[in-house]
């Protein structure tokens, strides 16, 4: 009998990388999300890419490094020697996620910058790890003397004042009796450092790009990235119910109905139930 084979096309390749979080590849599933700009590009050419930035580092490492040195020089070749930072002219241009792009230009935001500095950081044997923070990632390192919280655009030790003062703006106001110490209610900045799981990072990298290309009302592209989405988060509904909106959007309406009825069956008591089966009957009349 003929074996069924399917092709294997970027959303393919990106589902075989994301099944198993124990084994989840995040340099490569992360650099596999420009081949929804570039299906041809070669994403072993990035690895060997990050492979031999590391050997730049290598060269530079005494033999009897301990992990405070590897640290210190990963952050002087990678931030100032190769000149990794932020892309400050087009912040919000797709390319920054996009770790071919970033390797080129060597200009990134904090999270694939994060990404390409993790993989370094570990193959140095270092503790590191990203930290989905509030409005900008981190990343962080445990050291013999405590943990080390750095910013992954500059390489900047962040303490722990300045971390709070970061997350002020966050921060959900707290309505006490009395008015009595507001800090109190508040959740401990602690819960914010936690490492965050390669499955979670690419779960960030793709809803900023789901965002840029939802304010481009950009609904193809953005329809790839929810199809990654759904493929890395298949419990996550609200994803499938996104993705039946930009189907709509797209006149898309058997994929719509699908998703949207999906959707509706899993949360049923969503607050935005009522307003769905609207979208679902209105859909259904366009599709008789």
């Amino acid at each position: 009998m003929p074996l069924n084979l399917s092709p294997l096309t970027p959303l393919n390749y990106f589902a075989s990388l994301v099944q198993s979080d124990e084994y989840l590849p995040l340099l490569e599933a992360a650099a596999s999300l420009a081949q929804d700009e570039e299906p041809l590009l070669d994403v072993q050419q990035v690895l060997d890419d990050v492979a031999r930035l590391l050997k730049k580092i290598m060269a530079r490492m005494p033999d009897d490094a301990d992990d405070l040195t590897r640290l210190a020089v990963l952050s002087q070749v990678f931030f100032k020697d190769l000149g990794f930072g932020a892309n400050a002219n087009d912040y919000y241009a797709p390319e920054n996620s996009y770790l071919s792009e970033v390797l080129r230009t060597r200009r990134g935001i904090p999270i694939s910058l994060a990404v390409i500095w993790l993989e370094l950081a570990q193959a140095l044997e270092l503790q590191a790890q990203g930290v989905s923070f509030p409005g900008h990632f981190l990343v962080k390192v445990a050291l013999e003397g405590g943990v080390v919280v750095l910013d992954p655009l500059t390489g900047e030790s962040l303490g722990l004042d300045h971390l709070a003062e970061r997350l002020r703006p966050f921060r959900a106001p707290v309505d006490l009796v009395g008015q009595a110490d507001l800090d109190q209610g508040e959740t401990p900045l602690g819960l914010f450092l936690q490492a965050c799981p390669p499955r979670d990072i690419l779960a960030r990298m793709l809803r900023n790009l789901k965002e840029i290309f939802r304010s481009q009302e950009d609904w193809p592209r953005m329809l790839q990235v929810l199809d990654r989405l759904v493929v890395l988060l298949p419990e996550v509904w609200t994803e499938r119910r996104d993705r039946g909106l930009v189907h709509a959007e797209l006149g898309q309406v058997h994929d719509a109905l699908q998703d949207l009825r999906l959707y509706l069956e899993a949360v049923p008591s969503a607050l935005d139930a009522a307003a769905l089966r609207s979208r679902v009957s209105e859909l259904s009349g366009q599709g008789s």
